[in-house]
């Protein structure tokens, strides 16, 4: 078996006891799962494709890859996709983990990922024996390391900081991941969900023409309807991208069974038609998002980034050296008022003294933890 670190939620069991006995219950803005219902045009094209006797395509239907090309055109500003560059996945997770071993890498072959990142983009690398570095730009790394760079993670908006890449930024990452042979994978799945500026423009894809020259060769967009449709239940994603990767990975992945079921594809292509719940569902977390943000500024805490998202990445300012035990300390004040929050450290040193609070919960609960805050922190 392989040998893999423990889950690491699993640690947040004590404090999830201590809040789990606060007098008014639990609040729990630890984990970013969608709480509000799926939209039901989503639910009823799912039970109308529910007479689906045969083996669905690993691909998915041409209907839907159709569907996913023409949503980057029209959401995403990415034009000149066709179903040969796009492919369905179980999840976007799924895709993220096994990428690696679907490309084909292993030991001596190095992975690069953001210093403050969603840690699956590490467990990938495990999986196949590769070596993982943590940086933003492969200008950090010396000259012998950028040779082996194989697979380059970007993650805008990122997960947990809330951090938006800017289209320059994007096309140096490409560029310098090109010079070196490498692929670029960019995991977007918070692309609907920006805010303050980023209210008013789109948020670029690593597939944008400024990002990619009009060149797909290489770069890999992946994309997850769990936040912005409230189908995180469903399993449902997809990548789009360089056409001949693509159909490496639907010839690799229909050999071993990586298949979204039938039903949930037409529930996909139903949701990737529709904005209008997106934007319902947008409106729903903008509010959550502001009432959390002031009273966290009352509190007496900073917000940092956070310009896009699903989660306020936050720290005490008067800490001026952080250290992980400071993110436990802050996840413990937090329990002692019933609210359930993640720790910086979870996604890197680089998040030492910060904890995750996310947006995703009830109206009701919001309004407690806002309360809570307001009176106890």
């Amino acid at each position: 078996m392989l040998d893999l670190p423990a889950y690491p939620w699993q640690l947040l069991a004590p404090y999830k006891a201590t809040a789990s006995a606060h007098a008014q219950g639990l609040v729990d803005l630890s984990i970013g799962a969608p709480v509000d219902p799926t939209p039901q045009m989503i639910q009823d094209a799912l039970a109308s494709a529910t007479n689906w006797p045969g083996y669905p395509s690993a691909a998915g239907t041409d209907g839907l890859r159709d569907t996913i090309a023409d949503w980057y055109a029209r959401r995403r500003q990415v034009p000149g996709l066709t179903k040969e560059h796009v492919a369905a996945t179980v999840g976007s997770k799924e895709f993220i983990a096994w990428l690696p071993l679907l490309m084909g890498l292993g030991p001596g072959d190095i992975i690069v990922y953001p210093k403050v990142a969603y840690p699956t983009y590490d467990i990938g690398a495990k999986i196949v024996g590769a070596t993982s570095v943590t940086a933003d730009t492969l200008t950090e790394l010396d000259a012998a390391t950028r040779q082996r760079v194989k697979l380059v993670w970007v993650n805008s908006p990122a997960n947990p900081t809330g951090t938006v890449q800017s289209a320059e930024v994007l096309a140096k990452i490409v560029a310098d991941a090109r010079a070196n042979g490498a692929a670029v994978a960019s995991d977007e799945c918070y692309a609907e969900l920006g805010w303050g500026t980023w209210e008013h423009q789109r948020i670029p894809s690593i597939l944008d023409t400024q990002v990619s020259q009009g060149d797909f060769s290489g770069l890999l967009s992946v994309y997850s309807l769990s936040k912005q449709s409230n189908m995180a239940g469903y399993r449902a994603a997809f990548v789009a991208g360089d056409a001949a990767m693509i159909a490496a990975l639907i010839n690799l992945r229909s050999h071993t069974g990586m298949v979204v079921p039938g039903p949930v594809q037409a529930a996909m292509a139903a949701a990737l038609t529709d904005d209008e719940h997106v934007v319902e569902q947008k409106s729903r977390y903008r509010n959550r998002r502001q009432r959390l943000l002031d009273a966290l500024v009352s509190a007496g805490l900073t917000v940092d980034d956070s310009a896009a998202g699903l989660y306020l990445w936050v720290r005490d300012p008067k800490i001026t050296e952080p250290t992980a035990e400071d993110s436990w300390e802050l996840v413990s004040r937090f329990a002692q008022l019933g609210i359930l929050v993640g720790p910086g450290v979870f996604y890197s040193a680089a998040g030492n003294g910060y904890i995750r609070v996310s947006m995703t919960a009830k109206d009701e609960a919001v309004d407690q933890a806002v309360s809570r805050l307001r009176t106890g922190l």
